[in-house]
């Protein structure tokens, strides 16, 4: 039996709270059950230096932990210079899985960086960051196109992510930190509401896993994130 008294494919309780944050562009605060994540998604009127003048913009993400969002306090990493590798893979993954849904010509000459803050973590704070990221990202482009900024429409489809692993045998959905820490496989699934795959990520604990539990956890990713952008659709609605 799971910590949680879960089924093996049965999620946390997801909600997604749209604008939180008075002055970005697009927010969200994304809760997968303990997890709460706040995503705020800002214009700026200017593409990163290397894509000027090419016609199109650029979908950029960070990423950060609040010292306390954790059991015991964790250093801040402004104080050591820069971020961990953690946070850096983190965040590219964050970019990477907008950037798979975004038409980057439409927006122009342009960046838009979502920020995601976690308040408090209990596993999964990137597949709830990606999550809620997207949510912050489309009310930017409403934004946006309220002001007549967009010749075309740069959303090309829905994203969303969640985890499973291999908890003492068995696959198992979105995991929370008890089974994230004694998992014997641990993976991430970013998907897009088409059901395309961005980005697969899936690390052994020890026991390598089989294909035939690889396709399992796909199979549970992909009704987990059928499930989110659901939440997602209901929630820009």
């Amino acid at each position: 039996m799971r910590p949680s008294k879960r089924a093996s494919d049965e999620m946390r309780k997801v909600t997604l709270e749209r604008a939180v944050a008075r002055y970005a562009e697009g927010s969200c605060l994304v809760k997968f059950g303990e997890t709460h994540v706040l995503c705020t998604a800002s214009l700026e009127e200017r593409a990163p230096p290397w894509l000027r003048g090419q016609g199109r913009g650029w979908v950029t993400a960070e990423y950060s932990m609040l010292p306390r969002a954790t059991m015991e306090r964790t250093r801040r990493e402004v104080t050591s210079g820069k971020p961990s590798g953690r946070t850096q893979e983190i965040q590219r993954l964050i970019g990477r899985s907008l950037r798979a849904v975004v038409d980057l010509h439409a927006i122009g000459e342009r960046q838009i960086v979502v920020d995601c803050d976690v308040l408090q973590a209990d596993g999964g704070t990137r597949t709830a960051a990606i999550t809620g990221a997207w949510v912050a990202l489309h009310d930017c482009l409403e934004w946006m196109k309220a002001r007549a900024m967009l010749s075309a429409k740069p959303l090309k489809d829905h994203v969303a992510a969640v985890s499973c692993g291999i908890y003492k045998g068995q696959p198992v959905l979105d995991l929370d930190y008890l089974e994230d820490s004694a998992a014997e496989t641990d993976s991430n699934f970013v998907l897009t509401g088409a059901g395309g795959i961005v980005e697969v990520q899936g690390t052994a604990e020890g026991v390598p896993f089989s294909e035939a539990e690889l396709i399992q956890m796909l199979a549970m990713a992909k009704a987990g994130t059928s499930r989110l952008v659901e939440l997602q659709k209901m929630a820009v609605a």
